[in-house]
């Protein structure tokens, strides 16, 4: 059967039964039909210095097309883990119609180790991305409007930082003319949309500790300069407030279950490639005080969603987390070592071999931040003894236990074994957490830092306009603040034809721009986009409505 398939087959709880397993109260939900609520403000602040759980970050390998199911994992994980009796909440990211409409597919794991209601997750859900994108529209028009009436703050249209937003892979709106038409329309200047994960207001949403702290980082995004340099803001515009009541339901963790009732807060869904990947603070640390344990994920490989977990939201959230899961499979191993795509169902341990740098490497950077890490090898049908007896020896041999799943064919049944692994790495208490590099340090050393000690690049190549804006920046007080570098996923290199664990590349920087609200600086490196286009052949063209007004065709 599809994902989609077994989940339409899901027995799932009502919601009440669902939020008691973690003690959460009946008047604390707002249900948003019968699968889905939303948790109360009230309750969430009367979570505020419980006792913390544990938190376990779920991150894998580079992608590839293979897949690597890191999702699955988070999931069939959390399931082990309240299978063997441990109280266990599981925190996600939502997914983005950008992606279920194009090529990579939905967010809700596959197999037996998925969420649901899948279907209405992965397309509308709660309205969440839909308020992120009318807030931040509402943004750049308050900020034509100003320039329309008079430009009483002087801003110099040729400084405009701030785009316009959908939840869409859309390649012609990359680069683009507004305001043509005649006096009417404005003053014509250049914009740009970006997709909706990649907005400063997602990222501000997921970083938020509370809804003042949410306002407040609204106040403070830089959308333009005026003519003498000075950056004029979201509060200066008079728009955060407005912003942040289109807002007020969108800041609220999301509660779903598992295909085996488990709870799962679900809340957010920043990119990694181009943003900071993770869920929101506000889910983690709702979820922090309700489980025991805690099992998350961060976007895409280590090199992107786990170090920007680490480097900026949990530097940022003051969380520590006590271990870290990296997921591989066979079959993406193969790809990382050169293998045709089209032959993966046959052994080729050579190739597996050849691919193990890139797991290793990711092993071993998650040690630089002081995590024990364990290694899931996500299962296929196709592999063979050999093939995964080699990957376990490796991975022993670099200090990291590799445990083999079977979640996606047995749910949690089959992460057993990686659970009580994970326990009991836990229980050895030694995690040391760090970030990688002090918060003082310039703006381009944390980025070289990041190339160097993660990507393993042999230098930096900073474009000049991208050179002078790192400068400004330090000059204007924000060379404290982390860096979020945007790159390709498919590799440890800005090039994404470079698989497995490439050395001696230069990380080419082109572009910087401020995200003042969400507390870092994105480098641009080489040719990534924060607008995606639709592959040759999207997933679009296969989703449809069944005979009885069900949605097909998701993966």
């Amino acid at each position: 059967m599809s994902d989609i398939e077994i989940a339409r087959r899901a027995i799932k709880k009502p919601m009440n039964e669902v939020a008691g397993r973690l003690g959460i109260p009946d008047e604390a939900l707002e249900p948003y039909g019968r699968d889905k609520a939303k948790l109360d403000g009230t309750f969430l602040k009367s979570l505020e210095g419980r006792k913390q759980g544990h938190l376990i970050l779920v991150t894998a390998i580079s992608p590839t097309k293979a897949g690597e199911g890191k999702t699955t994992t988070t999931i069939g994980l959390g399931d082990a883990l309240n299978r063997i009796g441990k109280k266990t909440a599981i925190a996600l990211r939502e997914p983005s119609l950008g992606p279920c409409f194009g090529q990579k597919g939905g967010a809700t794991g596959g197999g037996q180790a998925q969420i649901v209601p899948m279907a209405d997750i992965n397309l509308h859900f709660t309205g969440d991305f839909h308020a992120i994108t009318t807030a931040h529209n509402l943004l750049a028009a308050m900020l034509d409007n100003q320039i329309y009436w008079g430009n009483a703050l002087g801003i110099d249209s040729r400084r405009v930082f701030w785009p316009r937003v959908m939840d869409m892979n859309d390649r012609a709106l990359r680069d683009m003319v507004v305001s043509l038409g005649g006096v009417a329309n404005g003053f014509p200047r250049q914009g740009r949309f970006d997709i909706t994960t990649a907005s400063e207001v997602m990222a501000i949403l997921c970083l938020a500790r509370d809804l003042p702290d949410l306002e407040k980082r609204l106040s403070q995004i830089v959308v333009a300069e005026t003519r003498d340099g000075k950056p004029v803001t979201a509060g200066d515009l008079k728009a955060s407030e407005a912003m942040a009541a289109v807002l007020k339901d969108a800041a609220k963790p999301n509660l779903v279950q598992t295909l085996e009732n488990n709870p799962v807060l679900i809340h957010g869904g920043p990119f990694a490639n181009i943003a900071h990947g993770c869920n929101s603070v506000i889910a983690t640390r709702a979820a922090l005080a309700l489980g025991d344990y805690v099992v998350t994920e961060a976007g895409f490989g280590a090199d992107l969603g786990a170090e920007k977990f680490l480097d900026i939201k949990c530097r940022q959230a003051g969380l520590k987390p006590g271990l870290a899961v990296v997921v591989a499979t066979v079959r993406a191993l193969k790809l990382h070592g050169g293998a045709d795509e089209k032959a993966l169902a046959k052994e080729d341990v050579a190739a597996v071999e050849r691919g193990l740098p890139n797991l290793l490497r990711h092993v071993e950077n998650l040690g630089k931040f002081g995590l024990p890490v364990l290694v899931a090898i996500n299962r296929f049908l196709t592999d063979t003894p050999a093939e995964l007896k080699l990957i376990e020896e490796k991975c022993a041999a670099a200090g990291a236990q590799a445990h083999l799943c079977e979640h996606w064919a047995k749910g949690g049944a089959g992460a057993e074994v990686l659970a009580r692994a994970a326990v009991a790495t836990l229980d050895e208490g030694k995690a040391a957490f760090k970030p990688l590099y002090p918060d003082d340090l310039p703006l381009s050393q944390k980025i070289e830092t990041v190339a160097r000690e993660i990507y393993r690049a042999s230098g930096l190549s900073i474009a000049g306009p991208a050179q002078r804006r790192l400068k400004a920046l330090e000059a204007a007080g924000y060379g404290k603040l982390p860096v979020c570098i945007a790159k390709t996923q498919y590799s440890f290199a800005a090039d994404p034809e470079l698989r497995g664990a490439p050395t001696g590349h230069t990380l080419p920087i082109r572009e910087v721009r401020l995200s003042a609200g969400a507390g870092f600086v994105v480098a641009l490196a080489g040719d990534i986009m924060t607008m995606p286009g639709l592959p040759r052949v999207p997933a679009a063209e296969h989703i449809r409505l069944t005979a009885s007004g069900e949605v097909d065709g998701l993966h």
